[in-house]
């Protein structure tokens, strides 16, 4: 999509599993569109450098830093935000993992270490503690609740593989 600078674009965008159209001038982040032109505000902005995690969300069930991507660059993809991962009003087993663990304190990182830990375990990557911490390691905890958050990715990877 070639948009002159300065100039708006219709951007139609999947998000858990409904259609938005939004008009975004073509710098607009991901994220920023989430946020601002959707109110799916579920998505946190915490560094905007891609250094913290807060903003993950899926895209086509792939984990990715929503404030390093552009928003019109992801039309006709399926974009999952944590608001998208309850069904028929149950919570998703991480979500409630993530409860039952007490894996957050002030609450910034957790939409983003969750979707992060969504995409941990259905990459198989949840069989070990160290494990875990590898591949959660782009979702930063300021409030150190790492422990936690690694027993509630280990608990729901064990859930969901049954």
């Amino acid at each position: 999509m070639t948009v002159p600078a300065g100039a708006s674009a219709k951007v139609i965008l999947s998000v858990n599993g409904a259609r938005h159209q939004v008009t975004v001038e073509p710098r607009v982040t991901l994220l920023d569109a989430l946020r601002d032109r959707i109110g799916l505000t579920g998505t946190k902005k915490g560094c905007d450098r891609g250094e913290c995690g807060a903003c993950t969300v899926l895209v086509d069930g792939e984990r990715i830093k929503s404030c390093l991507t552009l928003a019109v660059m992801r039309q006709g993809s399926e974009i999952t935000t944590v608001e998208g991962l309850a069904r028929d009003g149950e919570l998703h087993p991480v979500q409630e993992a993530f409860i039952r663990h007490d894996a957050f304190q002030c609450g910034a990182c957790t939409p983003g270490q969750i979707m992060s830990a969504v995409a941990c375990i259905a990459e198989g990557h949840a069989g070990s503690d160290e494990e875990i911490r590898e591949w959660m390691s782009g979702n930063i905890c300021r409030c150190a609740a790492y422990q936690n958050i690694v027993a509630a990715v280990r608990d729901a990877g064990r859930e969901m593989r049954g």
